[in-house]
């Protein structure tokens, strides 16, 4: 007589299932700033070789066109749009010209089929990126508005402001153009739109609005890097209006929320494509 061991009967099936443990759970979603600090520190050291050669570039930029423009303003509030849109720039060049072509060349290579597959939220990748690439433009931007006061013989004593001006300028700048370059068909084009904004920046950012027509200064009220220009300048006069600073330094941060949250939406849109 053969002995049929008990795993193989109805019975022991049954009882083999009933001892069998459950199915464990998924963990937890990651959080947004855990996450969020993890893209950056990710991004950050990516790009920090690639992309400091490209900062000099920008910083060397802003210098060139300061020292063109000295032979024709001399002073006063000219001289203060000067240096101040010149700074900027440095800002607009990293955050809004270099993140809209990294975002429109990862879409195109299928790069952000790698993030989709991370436990990460989306905003958390775009705020990582925007964050880190904005980091680059600190010393660049510092240099420029020092050799600017240096240059047009403006005071030194309100370049503070700076620490404000740069997060929140940087912010709507990243904002914007990584929604251009997810939201770009091609990789081609989010490098001619960011390419676009760059020279808008620099055409009405450093250029004195006085000097403007009236439509352009109209434009130039659209673009978000404005604002921050504005808020910049105003630290030079003798008795700055700090009611005004704080103002334009308030659109910015509106602005960043928005073209990040734009940006946002521009990943979801590309990841489930």
């Amino acid at each position: 007589m053969s002995v049929v061991p008990a795993d193989v009967v109805p019975g022991g099936v049954l009882a083999v299932e009933e001892a069998a443990p459950e199915a464990a759970e998924l963990g937890p979603r990651a959080r947004l700033w855990p996450s969020l600090a993890a893209v950056y520190r990710a991004q950050l050291s990516r790009a920090r070789v690639a992309r400091i050669p490209l900062l000099f570039v920008a910083t060397f930029q802003s210098v060139g066109i300061m020292i063109l423009m000295r032979g024709v303003v001399d002073g006063g509030g000219e001289a203060q749009a000067v240096v101040a849109g010149s700074a900027v720039l440095v800002v607009a060049f990293v955050a809004l010209n270099l993140l809209a072509q990294y975002f429109g060349q990862l879409r195109a290579s299928g790069g952000l089929d790698h993030y989709a597959t991370l436990p990460v939220p989306p905003a958390a990748v775009v705020l990582g990126a925007a964050g880190a690439y904005a980091s680059f433009t600190v010393p660049g931007t510092v240099v420029t508005a020092v050799f600017g006061c240096v240059l047009f013989g403006l005071p030194l004593a309100n370049l503070w402001v700076l620490a404000a001006v740069i997060p929140l300028a940087g912010a709507a700048l990243a904002g914007l153009g990584a929604a251009l370059g997810l939201l770009a068909p091609r990789a081609e084009l989010a490098t001619l739109l960011g390419q676009l904004g760059m020279s808008a920046a620099l055409l009405l950012g450093v250029l004195p609005a006085e000097r403007m027509p009236e439509a352009v200064r109209l434009a130039r009220d659209l673009l978000p890097s404005t604002y921050g220009v504005e808020a910049f300048a105003r630290t030079f006069g003798p008795h700055p209006d700090w009611a005004r600073v704080l103002g334009d330094l308030a659109v910015c941060g509106v602005v960043g929320v928005l073209s990040l949250a734009v940006a946002t939406w521009a990943y979801r849109r590309a990841a489930v494509r």
